[in-house]
């Protein structure tokens, strides 16, 4: 994992996930590239609000100079390889267009717009549209703790198996490898699917023998919040876990697993497609 894409973004999360970037580029030798992506930009002089707009703008790009230096300041301190790329337009667009060329994508865990509690639209839209993993940091996160136990979320889908393939240089450095499964009330389909030591075996194959365990959601407790709770009991650095989702009519949906450990995870997630 020595290209690292980082998104950079003035929200409460920036420091967190830089911290986790250059951990990851200190475990791996590799190169951070710092993707920030400037959305107001305004070109309509006919506008009524023209005026206002490029105010706006001015102030917009102001904010984002200053971010720039500031973080360049930090990253010129810091004994890693970096560059930095600044676009106008969306950031999901950008991170798309560079993530081809990217080992492993990181992201805010948290929405940086709208209600903390709902799913972030750049993680949302990412994690499905992109082919290297995506790793979202809480903004708790102060490192990326790769030497304590990490699990993983198994439910036997492909987007799991993804999961899988993709964080093993991550799993060969924890301390503990932890296979979870939830047991479900009604299975959703009679397809079937991998199984736990399907998974464990593949794993056994790059000397990684990890642990499997079957757990009961309590009561009404979701397949998610089942899964968040058993791995902060073991107080783990990573969970990792495949991501569901399919395209509608232009719009991405996810599916309910994915949703749920999408809004505003407490832990380092890592999520594939």
């Amino acid at each position: 994992m020595r290209s690292i894409l980082l998104h950079i973004y003035d929200d409460e999360g920036m420091e967190a996930r830089l911290q986790v970037a250059l951990d990851l580029v200190r475990n791996f030798d590799g190169h951070i590239t710092c993707v920030q992506a400037v959305p107001f930009e305004f070109g309509v002089p006919s506008d009524v609000y023209f005026s206002m707009a490029m105010e706006m703008a001015s102030a917009f790009r102001a904010s984002a100079d200053r971010l720039q230096e500031e973080l360049e300041s930090k990253l010129e301190d810091e004994d890693v390889r970096w560059d930095w790329i600044r676009s106008n337009g969306d950031a999901i667009s950008e991170i798309a267009r560079l993530a081809p060329l990217s080992e492993i994508v990181v992201l805010g865990a948290r929405n940086p717009t709208g209600k903390p509690s709902l799913p972030s639209r750049l993680a949302s839209e990412t994690v499905v549209s992109v082919r290297p993993p995506v790793l979202l940091a809480p903004p708790s996160s102060s490192r990326l703790q790769l030497d304590a136990p990490a699990v993983i979320a198994w439910n036997g889908s492909a987007e799991c198996g993804h999961a899988l393939q993709a964080s093993l240089p991550l799993l060969r450095r924890a301390s503990e490898v932890e296979i979870l499964t939830v047991r479900e009330q009604r299975p959703k389909s009679n397809v079937e699917r991998l199984s736990a030591s399907d998974a464990a075996k593949f794993l056994s194959r790059h000397e990684i023998e990890p642990l499997i365990t079957e757990l009961s959601p309590e009561d009404d407790a979701s397949i998610a919040a089942t899964l968040i709770d058993a791995a902060q009991a073991r107080k783990v650095g990573l969970v990792i876990m495949g991501a569901y989702g399919r395209s509608r009519l232009r719009e991405r949906v996810l599916g309910g697993v994915t949703r749920d450990m999408l809004c505003d995870p407490a832990l380092p997630l890592l999520l594939s497609h």
